[in-house]
């Protein structure tokens, strides 16, 4: 009986004899391991940008009112809006935070702007301007802005500034492009960017105006679209939520205000991108279908063409095992080359791939995002295992009479 490692030498040399099909089969894995390690530690590192941006304002509650009323008039955004939460609410909301942080009223809508005749669209933002630098930074590249912003000031957010080629004294006109007057407003600043926040204040495409000037030029004064909490303990947030909560919706059954914070938004913002990432790894799958269906069909011709090799292995007192171990080993080498160069690749493309989608390869090397790679490499070995193990099978269950006795 044939023994030691004699039948992996055999499939490397089957491999090496018919070295062009062998790779032109393994091409398919190369494909499908480049497609779902990429897409996968592209959704990865969306997710953990995502998690690092909203943590930044984890310890930030933020209240707005879960009632809908008819707007002022003159307000834009639509005819029929939330009435916003009331100064009686926001006494009360004071009262309970006390000195364990610090509340923000904020108005906000949308608007269309023009900057030196050039046409935008972003938010506005109404505050106080003593709250201003409590949570919101200035870049001071742009110059030496100030927060202290008046009724005829703003401030404009980071991607605005680049937009525009912005610098701090350059003029702006906020409102509808229909309008025949619209006033016109001076640059007191650049803010820092923010990214993706979880307190609903996303200044990167907004402006920050004085609160007295919003609710002049849209209404709605004492009636804030939202009011931020920021908390000094991170621990005392759940506390100071349920505590709100039972001073202000009395009602369970018909809430007036609705309560948010970081947790609530990042398991959203995490399952959205992780159902997303899943889809995409998904259709990139179908490529490993595809090779299955190739490395099949090479193993099946390796079969063929060594029938009566196979025949004289099995009339020598081979045992059918070693012989199905011989073609699992050729699959097991076509599947182990394909990956190896995958995964290779898919380093340099997913590297790529995540430079350009989100601008920042921070997150590349992190374990959950690497460890696509080596899953990835795994799942194209299994795929090519699997496709030989018929073919496998049919060589191991050949008659060595019958094998020896056919043409080639």
């Amino acid at each position: 009986m044939i023994k030691g490692d004699i039948f992996f030498n055999l499939a490397v040399r089957s491999v090496r004899l018919n070295f062009l099909r062998s790779m032109l089969a393994a091409i398919g894995i190369v494909i499908g391991v480049v497609a779902i390690s990429s897409m996968g530690m592209l959704g990865t590192n969306m997710q953990l940008e995502v998690k690092d941006q909203l943590s930044s304002s984890a310890n930030t509650i933020v209240i707005s009112s879960d009632t809908v009323r008819m707007g002022p008039v003159g307000f834009t955004p639509s005819s029929s809006t939330a009435t916003g939460v009331t100064k009686t609410e926001l006494t009360k909301i004071d009262t309970i935070v006390g000195s364990n942080g610090t509340v923000i009223p904020i108005y906000s809508t949308n608007t269309e702007f023009t900057i030196s005749s050039v046409a935008g669209r972003g938010s506005v933002y109404g505050l106080n301007p003593i709250d201003i630098p409590k949570f919101l930074t200035l870049n001071q590249s742009y110059g030496n802005g100030t927060t202290d912003i008046g009724a005829g000031q703003v401030l404009v957010g980071a991607s605005i500034a680049e937009n525009f080629n912005l610098k701090v004294g350059t003029r702006i006109r906020i409102g509808s492009f229909s309008s025949a007057s619209r006033p016109e407003l001076r640059i007191a600043g650049v803010l820092q960017p923010r990214g993706t926040v979880a307190d609903g204040v996303s200044t990167d495409n907004g402006i920050v105006v004085n609160d007295n000037w919003y609710t002049n030029q849209y209404g709605g004064e004492d009636e804030w679209s939202q009011v931020n909490v920021i908390v000094k303990d991170v621990d005392n947030i759940g506390n100071i939520e349920s505590a709100i909560s039972a001073k202000l919706n009395t009602n369970a059954k018909s809430p007036v205000i609705r309560i948010r914070d970081a947790t609530s938004q990042l398991e959203t913002e995490t399952s959205a991108l992780s159902t997303v990432t899943t889809f995409i790894m998904a259709i990139g799958g179908i490529s490993l279908i595809v090779a299955a269906v190739s490395i099949f069909n090479v193993m099946m011709m390796s079969v063929s063409e060594r029938i009566q090799e196979i025949g004289i292995l099995l009339s020598i007192g081979t045992e059918k095992g070693e012989v199905r171990r011989m073609f699992l080993y050729e699959a097991f080498i076509l599947g182990l080359l394909g990956a190896g160069v995958g995964g290779i690749c898919s380093l340099a493309i997913g590297y790529t791939v995540v430079e350009a989608m989100i601008g920042t390869t921070a997150y590349f090397f992190q374990p959950a995002s690497i460890l696509y790679v080596p899953a990835a490499m795994l799942i194209g070995v299994v795929v090519c295992v699997i496709s030989g193990m018929y073919p496998a099978w049919r060589a191991s269950n050949m008659d060595p009479i019958d094998a020896i006795r056919s043409e080639e």
